[in-house]
């Protein structure tokens, strides 16, 4: 397991077998050829992948330099697509969604031949990063599995309670006499 996240970490630069792809995938665009196939050439040589204890980061662009920076604790979603061609080359590309408002990937890896190993260590660094999160609090007034213990918190929940319920009636029999 160690190993296969030292690979992981390793990891800088995509497979040789992407520009391939990229070259097929411009020879289907017809005359377009001339605009896609350099944005692609260069899109390959430039990009760059970095993966390490906090996060994963993606960089890519000659004239344009984009570059994204994620931690595991924003990935809520992590998807495998890849089409026919991609199949037969091995490939595959990761699509990584954040809680953004965007349905878009905020990341799209591609290149990698291994993304299933990408992908389980995505999900097990999201998980890990959450679970964490995720844990009750455990100080004064709650125990192990963090329901309210304290006689005193208790007592105050209950008035509150009492008291929304109250409102609620209340804003209803409002609403009904209109």
């Amino acid at each position: 397991m160690e190993e296969e996240e030292d690979q992981i970490y390793n990891i800088e630069r995509p497979e040789s077998v992407l520009l391939t792809y990229y070259i097929l995938q411009s020879l289907m665009v017809g005359p377009f050829l001339i605009f896609l196939l350099p944005y692609l050439y260069f899109r390959y040589h430039t990009m760059r992948y970095r993966f390490d204890d906090k996060g994963v980061s993606m960089s890519w662009g000659i004239l344009f330099k984009h570059e994204i920076n994620l931690s595991y604790d924003r990935i809520q979603d992590i998807h495998l697509t890849s089409n026919v061609v991609q199949r037969w080359m091995g490939l595959a590309h990761i699509h990584i969604q954040t809680a953004s408002g965007s349905s878009a990937a905020e990341m799209k890896i591609e290149g990698i031949k291994d993304f299933e190993a990408i992908r389980n260590f995505l999900y097990g660094r999201m998980k890990g990063y959450n679970e964490t999160a995720k844990r009750p609090p455990a100080g004064p007034g709650a125990d192990v599995a963090g329901a309210v213990t304290s006689p005193a918190l208790q007592a105050t929940l209950i008035e509150l309670t009492e008291e929304i319920r109250l409102t609620r009636q209340a804003l209803e029999s409002m609403g009904r006499e209109e």
